[in-house]
């Protein structure tokens, strides 16, 4: 494909709402797609089984890393011109978040969407714990959700199973940490890769 063409398989973006370097992707992602005519399929995952497969544990917990890695997101979020701060509780467990995510990608991908980044503008705007189910009903009937309908759906046995199954997938498919993308077959880990991703999408790769 080259920088002219548009068109193509939808760009694959994984993600957990407990991470800020994801925060920052998901406001670039969809604009460099769209320059392409690329969509993008927003994906939450949980990355504790990804640490539990590893022996890994987060990156803010890590000795030295954790004092970088503040410091680094500080510098993106500037470079990036996207507000943020931490929740006061972080990291935090994001399960209800995703859940709620994939039910609503189910019914309406663009309601999914807006409301995963109204979840992560929450965290990492405002500092608002979004960890519990309450939280997320809240958020996202801000965002034009019926609240008893994802009420209903955060507690069905099948929207649990169906977060677990995508989680096995996304291992499964490489994901190693949060952004990951997949852009026609070629992983891309981590939002500093946005810029790799527009050339990649502009060039046909290399």
């Amino acid at each position: 494909m080259t920088g002219s063409d548009t068109g193509g398989d939808p760009i694959l973006f994984y993600f957990d709402f407990s991470s800020p370097f994801a925060y920052l992707a998901a406001h670039k992602i969809n604009d460099v797609a769209k320059l392409y005519g690329r969509e993008v399929d927003w994906r939450p995952t949980l990355l504790g089984a990804v640490f539990k497969m590893n022996g890994n544990k987060p990156l803010m917990d890590q000795p030295l890393k954790g004092a970088y890695a503040r410091r680094d997101l500080d510098r993106c979020a500037r470079m990036f011109g996207v507000p943020m701060q931490f929740p006061d509780s972080f990291p935090f467990l994001s399960v209800a978040a995703a859940r709620a995510v994939w039910w609503l990608k189910s019914k309406d991908e663009a309601l999914a969407q807006k409301v995963a980044l109204a979840l992560f503008n929450a965290a990492f705007q405002e500092k608002k714990a979004i960890n519990s189910a309450e939280a997320v009903i809240e958020i996202a009937a801000a965002n034009g959700v019926d609240p008893e309908e994802l009420k209903a759906a955060l507690n069905d046995p099948a929207v649990k199973e169906k977060l677990k199954t995508e989680v096995d997938a996304s291992i499964e498919a490489g994901v190693c940490g949060a952004p990951y993308f997949i852009v026609d077959g070629e992983p891309f880990w981590g939002a500093d890769r946005i810029d790799h991703i527009e050339r990649w999408l502009s060039t046909g790769g290399w």
